[in-house]
């Protein structure tokens, strides 16, 4: 069965979003456990905590996956800001013991002009003071990114040299964004481009370090570098790929998280069910 779910709210109580989940049709979803736009996080009550792994247990739905707030740019060459996207981090990686979820998703940050080289020391100095307090409760999940100006990750080669310059690589794996992918360049979109694509990163990374997937269609062309997410099959990604994407025998026991749109085209129950539909059993 595909395992396939989406972002949802952790509003008023962390554990009312496995409820959410549920309410979607998800068997494994994604949350902030903080608020995504701010720097302060409202602690997790141990009682909350204790609900929310307790949820978990009851409804099967596996794994929580936790994304680090929008804020934090570890590649930065600004030190204040380096330091506070550092203590960000770690915060985050205790929380998701606390919780435990074992999988957080970051982004790599944009080096602001300063240099490729910069960013790779800065964002990898803050990934190993993360796994040092992961304690190997939590594995640090690198995504790629659609290759804006200065932004870190956008092609599959960068993230593998990231990765050989992180200490504990055991802490580490990959997360892949499908329009991510797409808007950098990579042409998901066919049978040759997906093997070219799975190829490229089983050998410069190894496809045991793909954990989880972002499933979303694109709006922006190929190589557009346009960062904006559509609904599964109604952008320039479309449904014929993602059915060989979630069909893909490489790829159908990995977790796929919807990061879609909500509008009066689709709610996020609407495209779990669209995605479920392209699974052949």
């Amino acid at each position: 069965m595909i395992n396939v779910g989406c972002h949802v709210s952790i509003s008023k109580s962390i554990d009312l979003a496995v409820g959410r989940a549920a309410e979607r049709g998800c068997t494994t979803f994604q949350i902030f456990t903080s608020n995504p736009r701010g720097w302060k996080a409202r602690e997790i009550k141990e009682e909350e905590a204790e609900r929310f792994i307790e949820s978990i247990r009851r409804t099967g739905i596996y794994p929580p996956i936790a994304h680090m707030p929008y804020l934090p740019n570890p590649a930065s060459p600004r030190e204040e800001i380096r330091q506070k996207s550092e203590e960000a981090m770690i915060k985050e990686v205790l929380r998701c013991r606390m919780l435990k979820i074992p999988y957080l998703v970051t982004h790599l940050g944009s080096h602001l002009g300063a240099g490729r080289d910069d960013g790779i020391k800065h964002f990898t100095g803050c990934i190993d003071l993360a796994t040092e307090e992961s304690g190997g409760e939590v594995m640090m999940l690198l995504e790629n990114t659609a290759g804006t100006k200065n932004s870190m990750g956008g092609d599959i080669e960068d993230i593998a040299e990231i990765i050989d310059s992180i200490n504990d690589k055991s802490g580490v794996g990959i997360c892949i964004d499908t329009c991510h992918a797409f808007a950098a360049g990579y042409d998901i979109t066919t049978e040759e481009g997906l093997s070219s694509f799975l190829d490229l990163t089983d050998s410069e990374i190894g496809l045991d370090k793909l954990k989880v997937i972002h499933l979303n269609d694109c709006k922006g062309t190929l190589g557009s570098h346009l960062d904006r997410h559509e609904h599964i099959g109604l952008g320039n990604i479309g449904d014929d790929a993602f059915r060989r994407i979630v069909n893909h025998p490489k790829l159908r026991e990995i977790p796929f998280i919807l990061e879609t749109p909500v509008n009066e085209v689709r709610d996020d129950t609407g495209n779990i069910a669209h995605v479920k539909s392209l699974f052949r059993e």
